[in-house]
């Protein structure tokens, strides 16, 4: 499987309570910080909701 790598690089504050649940449930607490995750549907689709606030790699 895939791996991609997930960088919060924008601030949660003033974000929809959904986006902040996503990006904790990504593992992501602040920005810059990063996360290496299997590129499953589900993980793509938590990235998709929140693709304004961070950016993705391939690993």
């Amino acid at each position: 499987m895939m791996r991609i790598k997930i960088t919060q690089t924008k601030s949660i504050i003033g974000s929809k309570q959904n986006h902040r649940d996503t990006l904790r449930s990504l593992g992501l607490k602040r920005v810059n910080d990063s996360v290496e995750r299997e590129a499953r549907p589900e993980v793509v689709g938590m990235v998709h909701t929140v693709r304004h606030l961070v950016k993705v790699e391939e690993v």
